[in-house]
């Protein structure tokens, strides 16, 4: 029963998001979303809301207003 906690712990550990992680350069489009005041969607743009790119190396869409 001991190791359930400590096999938690390090799931835990393991998918922990650092903070800012994604404005670290790994994605430069990710970062240019952000930086203009955008954000990042899966799916599609909110209906007030316009696809202006992409993020995550062209995986998700940048919306913009």
């Amino acid at each position: 029963m001991r190791i359930l906690y400590l096999l938690f712990a390090v799931v835990f550990l393991l998918f922990q998001a650092a903070p800012g992680s994604a404005d670290l350069g790994l994605f430069a489009d990710t970062a240019q979303c952000r930086s203009e005041g955008n954000f990042c969607r899966a799916g599609s743009c909110p209906p007030t809301f316009t696809v202006s790119g992409s993020c995550h190396g062209g995986l998700l869409k940048c919306c913009s207003k």
